[in-house]
């Protein structure tokens, strides 16, 4: 079977003093910002990125790969029997655009240390959202875009603030107007439920189970409730121009634990 614009990779590699091959597959385009599915066999561990990797029952597991994901990542496969054997994954290394964005309060590009303040405290609790762990394959639905309109901001682009280099985009931007229906791209979990966030408004997540979750940005409402279980195409909040905005828009994030991804690669495989 063909997988259009994605990557096939698989390893087949024998261990020190081993009989038999240890297998490693991966589904998927291994680039920044890219997901991976990997398969191995059924029992078998995974360690990568300096944590232990939840493994599905079917051998499946999920590995997100940021905005700044080097060439080569080490990846360890750890048999039932306590063999381990490491892979080396070759990472497509990605050019990212600038973009530009004037006209925003001075407030909003250089915070007082007041904001700050805040600006730490609503980040952990955005941390702690996304660091819930689901073992349910919610996912497993695939995926739809959860708004559509004209793309007026890429993932991983490197934003200049009033003419001060700041944070890259981590999400993709979808121009839609106040109040447009915002649908979940799959089933999952409401994590996080905040209607004023400094930076992002009213912001949602909804987590997608095995460490990857929607953030949806800039919202007017949310329509569902925290531990809510929602099916894709149910409506979850509507679009707004909260927070650090020139304009309404739907902000769309993903993540795989505390690695950003490129949602359109999630859609696209």
């Amino acid at each position: 079977m063909r997988y259009r614009g994605l990557l096939i990779l698989a390893f087949m590699l024998l261990g020190h003093g081993m009989s038999t091959a240890l297998a490693l597959e991966w589904k998927g385009q291994a680039i920044q910002g890219g997901l991976l599915t990997g398969y191995v066999d059924s029992g078998a561990n995974v360690e990568a990125l300096g944590q232990s990797i939840s493994v599905m029952e079917d051998g499946r597991f999920l590995l997100g790969l940021g905005r700044e994901a080097p060439a080569e990542l080490d990846v360890v496969v750890i048999k039932p029997n306590g063999d381990r054997q490491n892979y080396l994954l070759s990472i497509e290394q990605r050019d990212y655009d600038i973009q530009r964005i004037d006209g925003l309060p001075d407030s909003q590009v250089t915070p007082d240390e007041q904001t700050l303040q805040r600006i730490r405290a609503e980040a952990a609790r955005v941390r702690a959202a996304r660091e819930q762990r689901f073992d349910t394959p919610f996912f497993d639905t695939g995926w739809i875009w959860p708004v559509t309109g004209p793309i007026t901001g890429v993932y991983g682009s490197q934003r200049i603030l009033n003419g001060q280099p700041r944070q890259p985009h981590y999400g993709i931007d979808i121009a839609a107007a106040t109040g447009t229906p915002v649908k979940a791209p799959a089933d999952g979990v409401v994590t996080l439920v905040e209607p004023d966030l400094f930076f992002s408004g009213g912001t949602l997540i909804v987590d997608h189970g095995h460490g990857l979750s929607s953030s949806f940005l800039h919202l007017a409402s949310i329509d569902v409730e925290l531990g809510q279980r929602v099916q894709r195409g149910d409506t979850i909040a509507t679009v707004g121009a909260t927070g650090r905005v020139t304009g309404a828009h739907l902000d769309w994030r993903m993540n795989w634990f505390d690695q950003r991804i490129d949602p359109t690669l999630v859609l696209n495989q």
